[in-house]
């Protein structure tokens, strides 16, 4: 009889003594890696959720580094931001120290401080972090600003600052130095002084003129080009007695000349003497109103000039003025503020009248007239003023600076020359207001248009021979969201910045200009023009109510860094969830799994002893 042989591998005990070993290898690897398996279906029923939460860490992770790329750049901005806010407390010190003392280089030590200012925000304004500038909006390849040197003189072929303001300058001197207006002859009676033409932007305007001279007959402004009449044919006026003109800028602010009439001989200054006849007295007026004209023309008006051609190099704004009109009045007369869109014959109303159904149409925005009853800003009504419509028209273009009437003349006004465009239903009634067929803005840079420069009456899109200061990407859209970035799953921030907002681009313009003025300490006015110059630039570098200011900026982008702080705590919190149930899923317990390790090794090791036992086993020990 034989006794097969035990096949000791396909044995129960067998078996079992190698599953315990791979039990043993998988808690090691296990103990090793710190991980239930090396491969997904190992993990056990859960690892769907775990690897979702796998790929919201990834995202978490990304987001982070995002966060800490944007907060580097809007550290370099704040850092900037500063910077910038200091030079312009440096300029607008330099521009309000008194006395204005001219140097031998024809500028103040202000001024020459200014120019290295203007470098040193160039310079600011160039930041470049890793392959990103920061000031120049959406185009983050390039710097935001053309060199210092190129914005005050120009290139080969481009003008810079210098020879805009010199070319403006002609333009609001005129040609016979009194500022765009027309004085009569002296032997002249009655004295006259006119505006040389209806709606030109240079020179100065007429405002208003307020008299106690006795025995003068005073009127005007009026006309079309505005003008003054003083008529003293009747008699002398008293010693004490006063005439006063009031004359609107270039750049918005006005001046005044006040003469007052005299006996002392000579006459002091801001006096005119009281002759022997009405006649002498009436050319020693006509005398002393040309000086002071020349004088102020040779300091308010030149650094006004300076300020408007600062403007038009830097600014987008612009405008656009129509043709001289008058009312139908009996007496037919430049229109007014006050002149009706629709009237009777003989009464102070349009020409032409507006009826309902009329439309202006004002950058896409349409503006109904409408018989009575107008609501908001796209309803007018037949009845409203001249003043009303323009009202109405700032209102949807959106200008900083109100639209006007002037002479007749009306003068429409955008803060984006670009995107203006004003027309209407009524071709008619917009002809009597002095407008035809699609009205557009000339696009800065502006360049006095006309030879010679002393009787231009225009300005025009210089943009193809002027230094195009700023050089970055200008939207659509604002500074801020030209650089747009996701920071959440469904949270986004932005952190834009262009060097032509207002608050950056007024503090670069009103640098620039002050720097860019220069007038030989002999010159007469010297000292006075250069005051004029530096109290304009001392006042444009203070902040206005509503306009923006370099700490607007700086709120913008705090904010945005608050709003990333606040999303790094929400994804802290969500993070931890996440990595706690990864690990619960994924990971294991170093002391679970030593346990049964030992545990497996005493299974093992009686395993063994009884394989061993058995091995032994032989036919006598059988029986």
């Amino acid at each position: 009889m034989s006794i097969s042989s035990i096949n000791y591998g396909s044995s129960l005990l067998g078996l079992s003594v190698r599953n315990i070993t791979s039990q043993l290898a998988d808690l090691s690897t296990q103990l090793s890696s710190g991980t239930k398996a090396n491969n997904y279906a190992g993990m056990g029923p859960d690892e769907g959720f775990a690897i979702a939460a796998r790929a919201q860490l990834s995202n978490i992770s990304a987001f982070s580094l995002t966060m800490t790329h944007v907060n580097t750049v809007i550290g370099a901005v704040n850092t900037s931001l500063q910077s910038l806010s200091k030079i312009g407390g440096q300029v607008q010190s330099g521009a309000s120290a008194t006395p204005q003392n001219l140097t031998s280089s024809g500028q103040t030590t202000g001024q020459q401080t200014a120019s290295s200012n203007l470098s040193a925000i160039v310079g600011i304004l160039n930041t470049q972090v890793g392959d990103r500038f920061i000031f120049s909006g959406s185009a983050t390849d390039r710097p935001a600003l053309a060199s210092a040197d190129d914005i005050l003189n120009g290139t080969n072929t481009q003008a810079g600052l210098k020879q805009v303001i010199a070319e403006r300058r002609q333009a609001d001197l005129g040609l016979n130095g009194l500022g765009r207006l027309n004085l009569s002859a002296s032997a002249t009676m009655p004295i006259t002084l006119s505006e040389d033409v209806a709606g030109s932007p240079f020179g100065f305007k007429l405002g208003s003129v307020t008299s106690s001279l006795t025995n003068a007959t005073v009127t005007g402004p009026s006309g079309s080009p505005a003008g003054i009449s003083v008529d003293l044919t009747a008699g002398n006026p008293n010693a004490g007695d006063q005439i006063s003109f009031t004359f609107k800028l270039p750049d918005g602010t006005s001046e005044s000349i006040k003469l007052t009439a005299s006996t002392t001989t000579p006459a002091p200054a801001n006096t005119f003497a009281i002759g022997a006849t009405p006649a002498a007295t009436s050319a020693n007026l006509n005398a002393a109103l040309n000086t002071a004209l020349s004088t102020l023309a040779g300091t308010s008006l030149v650094a006004a000039s300076a300020v408007t051609a600062g403007d038009n190099f830097f600014n987008t704004a612009s405008s656009v003025s129509g043709t001289a009109v008058n009312n139908k009045a009996a007496t037919p007369a430049p229109i007014t503020g006050a002149t009706l869109l629709s009237g009777a014959a003989s009464t102070d109303s349009s020409a032409t009248k507006y009826t309902a159904g009329d439309t202006i149409t004002v950058n896409g925005q349409t503006l109904t007239f409408v018989a009575s009853g107008a609501n908001g800003n796209n309803q007018i009504n037949v009845t409203d003023s001249v003043q009303t419509l323009l009202s109405k028209i700032d209102a949807l273009s959106g200008t900083s600076k109100p639209s006007t009437v002037s002479g007749g003349v009306i003068t429409l006004r955008t803060d984006d020359a670009a995107s203006f465009s004003v027309s209407s239903s009524n071709a008619g009634a917009f002809a009597a207001l002095g407008f035809s067929g699609t009205v557009t803005a000339a696009t800065p840079p502006l360049r006095v248009s006309g030879s010679p420069l002393g009787s231009a009456t225009s300005l025009v899109n210089g943009s193809a021979t002027t230094v195009n200061w700023y050089t970055g990407n200008s939207g659509p859209g604002t500074a801020r969201s030209s650089s747009t970035i996701r920071i959440d799953t469904a949270q986004s921030i932005q952190f834009g910045a262009q060097a032509n907002e207002l608050a950056i681009r007024n503090l670069v313009q009103q640098t620039a200009v002050y720097a860019a003025v220069n007038t030989p300490p002999a010159a007469t006015n010297a000292g006075p023009q250069i005051a004029a110059l530096s109290q304009r630039i001392a006042a444009n570098l203070t902040p206005q109510l509503g306009q923006q200011s370099i700490s607007d900026i700086q709120t913008d982008f705090a904010n945005a860094q608050t709003t990333m702080k606040d999303a790094t705590a929400r994804q802290t919190q969500a993070k931890a969830a996440m990595q706690s149930l990864v690990d619960q899923t994924e990971g294991i317990s170093q002391n679970e799994v030593a346990s049964q390790i030992l545990q497996l090794q005493t299974n093992l090791q009686a395993s063994y002893q009884t394989t061993a036992m058995l091995a032994q086993l032989s036919l006598v020990k059988f029986l």
